[in-house]
């Protein structure tokens, strides 16, 4: 069974460490174990425990009532918040809780029913971006694996295309066409994926390359597709520092307006250039898309 330190649960539940010995402390909520030479670990039952714990909390029920509830019955209680698909925090739980398992039937089933209810779109802005944005400073720590996240962001990526297959695309006067990539040291394809959604949403012509495309393949193509717009999602958090030098860098490759989606995009400053449209939340994505 794995072992977790207390930065470990402090980043899987997001709750910080000093309150959690304080729950320890006054209801006795989740003592942790102690190895042969006294270190504090938590093991996977406790996390599931503090994962159920805070979702009860951050849903109105105090930390004082839960500490009088059974463990039967905070477990009655979390399944019954499982059912509200429109419950982000509790499905961004239950999205990590699936991930350390590698449990693929529960992460599917819990992102199946939340687009279901909410849609793809409402989906990703409250609960997709968040729970990976989590997942990868979970990764860049060390508290989780590379193999969590590779599970969880291909799973996501499944469910986004069985979406982009549904849709029938709508009639447009003068579609515009799309160059969809990411550049060189950029592998995560879930935020490019869901523009491609949107784009086929609202009618328009898409070229889907993939990830880390090379600058000279990207020169070639829009000489060929002549696309009216290059769209790149850049996330990979070893990026953030040479953020601009690699948009610059596309840009050179291209004689047409960039789009630049992705979470590197909200925290960190992009210089303005002509010819570049920075998106830092869905709503500007889906505005903008949905505009031209």
């Amino acid at each position: 069974m794995r072992k977790f330190s207390i930065s470990d649960i402090e980043g899987l539940i997001g709750i910080k460490a000093h309150t959690i010995r304080a729950w320890e402390s006054r209801y006795n909520f989740v003592p942790p174990k102690r190895t042969a030479t006294n270190i504090r670990y938590y093991d996977e039952e406790d996390l599931k425990m503090l994962l159920n714990i805070v979702a009860l909390n951050e849903n109105g029920y105090k930390i004082s009532k839960i500490a009088r509830m059974s463990k039967k019955q905070i477990a009655d209680l979390v399944t019954q918040l499982k059912r509200d698909w429109n419950n982000d925090v509790v499905q961004v739980l239950n999205l990590s809780d699936a991930t350390l398992k590698y449990d693929e039937v529960a992460f599917s089933n819990i992102l199946a029913g939340c687009i279901k209810e909410m849609g793809l779109i409402k989906t990703m802005d409250e609960v997709l971006f968040p729970f990976m944005k989590r997942v990868g400073m979970l990764w860049q720590t060390g508290t989780i694996d590379p193999s969590h996240e590779h599970f969880a962001s291909n799973l996501i990526r499944d469910q986004i295309i069985v979406c982009i297959d549904k849709i029938k695309k709508p009639h447009k006067e003068e579609p515009k066409r799309f160059l969809l990539f990411l550049p060189e040291a950029e592998m995560h394809e879930t935020g490019l994926l869901f523009a491609r959604y949107l784009l086929k949403k609202c009618g328009h012509d898409t070229l889907y390359l993939g990830s880390e495309i090379p600058y000279a393949d990207v020169k070639k193509v829009v000489e060929s597709y002549k696309p009216d717009y290059a769209f790149i999602v850049m996330t990979s958090l070893n990026l953030g520092k040479d953020l601009n030098k690699i948009i610059e860098k596309v840009m050179n490759h291209l004689n047409v307006p960039l789009l630049v989606g992705g979470s590197l995009i909200a925290e960190f400053d992009i210089l303005v250039k002509d010819h570049l449209v920075p998106l830092r939340n869905v709503c500007d994505m889906v505005e903008f898309l949905e505009e031209i």
